[in-house]
């Protein structure tokens, strides 16, 4: 790479800065490696090299492409008025063609200028999207955090089924159905008395949701929400409660069919957000008051905070041991567990995660991505019983 071509991606980084795409200094150095890598043989590789690097949002898109254009493209056109002789003299210089011969100049063949488009927008969105999805919930702007929660609603995804205690006709069945074989025999058949078999069902498997709004997942709450609305379409039963200084059930609220006036709900019948935390104390009330109601059929359990806790260690691990007994699987999020030397040191943690079967991260939508994966695996049969400690045996204290 020459030194004059090297100025000219100074001066191309400069101009795109001037546009508004968001790019710095040390862009200039990226592009350089991203050009040393595909090489200068064909055109439609360094464009996409370097749009790869440059281009964050769709919107930017048009302003590159007449960027690179101007700098790499073919023919004359005028300087603008706010380009200064000596930058005139160092770059190239391009014609001003059409949309549609610009993608045909690009992809190197007759192609439809639509599906050209669609193609473009496709791999910039992807790319956008891509991009988005691995940024911290707490670093999100305020347009990046609306196209978040656009994402979270346009989620596909189905939980496992979970066998129900009925059971269906089937060819091929485990036991035998005795009723419908003796109806059976009433018929002109009734001599072979052919034998009609049975399976159990499949059902959608219910989720217990307990999401902390405390202060220090304050970033993180209005995620958690969305998350949680999306999740009522796609499963069999839904029960979302939220818990800081206290618990509240918003499973009622939660089925509202559009987020904003299911969390505009939520808001008016929760009254201790950014409040302390009391994990142990929620638990101890959700036991009492709604595990029985809420955990049949094999509900998964599914905890979301970051374990700071201000209540009684010896509470939170007797509460965390019944909820764990009455649940097909507890599974913990943690907006914290996503960052670099992450340790589940709090005291709340290292006190729960004994009956704990899956520790995962939720700080950005791609870990939602995880968490999902995971719904969509659990296996049928519950994982072996977590032991009480034997001091709590000993005093009696758990039945």
């Amino acid at each position: 790479m020459t030194a004059t071509f090297a100025t000219n991606l100074v001066h191309f980084v400069r101009h795109l800065r001037g546009r508004g795409l968001s790019v710095v200094p040390a862009t200039s150095r990226d592009l350089a490696a991203a050009i040393a890598a595909v090489g200068l043989v064909r055109r439609d590789d360094v464009y996409y090299a370097l749009r790869s690097l440059v281009v964050m949002h769709l919107t930017e898109r048009e302003k590159f492409d007449e960027a690179f254009e101007l700098f790499f493209g073919e023919g004359q056109v005028q300087c603008r008025s706010d380009e200064s002789m000596e930058d005139a003299a160092l770059i190239p210089r391009c014609r001003e063609v059409s949309r549609s011969e610009m993608l045909l100049h690009f992809s190197g063949r007759d192609v439809d200028q639509d599906n050209d488009a669609q193609d473009f927008t496709d791999v910039v969105g992807a790319s956008y999207h891509e991009r988005l999805s691995h940024r911290d919930f707490r670093e999100l702007t305020f347009e990046e955090t609306i196209q978040v929660r656009r994402l979270i609603a346009r989620m596909t995804w189905r939980p496992a089924d979970a066998l129900s205690r009925r059971w269906a006709p089937a060819k091929r069945g485990l036991r035998t159905d005795f009723r419908r074989t003796f109806r059976s025999m009433v018929t002109c058949e009734g001599d072979l008395l052919p034998l009609a078999l049975s399976n159990r069902k499949l059902r959608r498997r219910p989720l217990v949701i307990l999401a902390d709004i405390s202060g220090s997942m304050e970033r993180y709450t209005e995620m958690f929400l969305h998350f949680m609305h999306a999740m009522e379409g796609r499963l069999g039963r839904l029960e979302a409660f939220v818990f800081a200084t206290r618990l509240s059930r918003i499973t009622r609220q939660m089925r509202a069919k559009l987020p904003d006036v299911a969390l505009n709900q939520v808001s008016r019948v929760v009254d201790d957000w950014a409040g302390g935390t009391r994990i142990g104390q929620a638990l101890e009330t959700f036991n009492q008051d709604w595990g029985r109601r809420v955990s049949r059929g094999g509900a998964i359990g599914l905890i979301i905070s970051d374990g700071w806790d201000t209540g009684e260690p010896d509470l939170l691990e007797r509460e965390m041991f019944r909820f764990s007994r009455s649940m097909h699987r507890v599974i913990w999020l943690n907006p914290l567990a996503s960052r670099p030397g992450f340790s589940p040191e709090t005291r709340g943690l290292r006190v729960a995660l004994p009956y704990v079967d899956d520790f995962l991260a939720a700080g950005s939508l791609v870990d939602f991505r995880t968490v999902i994966r995971l719904l969509e695996s659990v296996p049928d049969r519950p994982a072996a019983r977590k032991l009480l400690p034997l001091r709590y045996v000993a005093e009696g204290g758990i039945v």
